[in-house]
Order: C-alpha cells, then sequence, then structure tokens
C-alpha cells in the first residue's frame, strides 16, 4: 500500500481526518502529508490538520465536532451544548463548538471553535461518542446548568429526552435534578 491508501484508511475511520500525530503513529512521515497535499490529495484544515476531499469521503453530521476535537489537540474533548448539539437534545445549535482541555492551545483553532480549560475533570467524566472523545452527556448537562448556556426549561427537555435514550441512568437525573433545583 502507499501512504496514502494509509492515510485513507485512518481518516475513514476518523470522518475524513488525519493528523500528524496519527499518520506518525501509522508509520507516515509528517513530509508526506504535505507532499500529498500539495498534489492535492490532501487538504490542508490548520496545523497538523488534513482533510481527504469531500469527493473522496462523505461528509456527515459528526464532521464538525470531530474536526473541533482534532484541531484542538489529542487530549481534547467536546464540552458543554456542544455535547448536546452532537446528540440532538435540549434544541441547542451552538455558533462555536466548545472543546475542553487540560493544557493550553496556541494554535489557531478557526473560528468555529471555543476552547474551554478543564484541568481538573475526572476521567469518569469523560467519553467517546461516535468516535469523538467527549464529556458525558450527564456532565456536559451540569456544564451546561452551571455556565447558563442553555434555558433551563430546554435543560430539562434535554435531560428528559437524554434518560428516555439511555444517555443518562436514573441516578444522574436525579442528582442533575437536585443541582438544578438549587440553583433556582
Amino acid at each position: 500500500m502507499t501512504y496514502r491508501q494509509d492515510l485513507r484508511e485512518l481518516a475513514l475511520d476518523n470522518y475524513g481526518l488525519v493528523t500528524t500525530w496519527q499518520a506518525s503513529e501509522a508509520g507516515v512521515p509528517a513530509v508526506m502529508l504535505r507532499q500529498i497535499a500539495a498534489r492535492g490529495g490532501l487538504v490542508r484544515l490548520g496545523h497538523g490538520l488534513y482533510r481527504f476531499p469531500l469527493s473522496e469521503i462523505r461528509p456527515t453530521f459528526f464532521d464538525p465536532f470531530a474536526e473541533a476535537v482534532a484541531r484542538v489537540g489529542r487530549d481534547a474533548y467536546l464540552t458543554h451544548d456542544a455535547v448536546l448539539a452532537l446528540h440532538g437534545l435540549g434544541l441547542v445549535n451552538p455558533q462555536r463548538i466548545r472543546v475542553g482541555t487540560p493544557r493550553r492551545v496556541r494554535a489557531d483553532v478557526g473560528d468555529m471553535v471555543q476552547i474551554v480549560h478543564q484541568p481538573t475533570l475526572s476521567a469518569a467524566a469523560l467519553t467517546v461518542y461516535e468516535g469523538i472523545p467527549s464529556t458525558t452527556v450527564a456532565q456536559a448537562l451540569a456544564d451546561c446548568a452551571r455556565a447558563g448556556l442553555v434555558m433551563p426549561e430546554r435543560l430539562a427537555d434535554a435531560r428528559d429526552e437524554a434518560r428516555g435514550r439511555g444517555l443518562i441512568t436514573e441516578r444522574e437525573v436525579r442528582s442533575l435534578a437536585a443541582a438544578e433545583a438549587a440553583a433556582s
């Protein structure tokens, strides 16, 4: 297989995206990414981030979320209302996708991403949905409530729908409801 074929295999599992560190782990030198992009085989999205042309790998609803996380880096994850939007909960449609990370990010992540520094987030609050690192739905609901990002009625609807779809447990529902009541 060629380097481009190796990269395409990676991209098929990652919404058409390839990072330099993923390529390196697969044995593809970073210089090859730049060369393939120069020939039109990849589109450079930002520092160390490439996408296969849309004509080769069809876009999905999840692409912007995966791209936002990839722009921030290895330890990044969706957070707050971005997690709710990913699941179609609470009728949220954020203008910018919130991405959490425990570290400082100096790279230009573009206008579509808002970085949220969360250095103390526990491992239990993190998961992966549709192959995209994220906080859990319960954590996202709690974060949105604390930050006042979503109207209380919509948060309650999102909580109830998340419970109905099995995204949160009954215990998490009670905990979230108690926190909402205490905040009111």
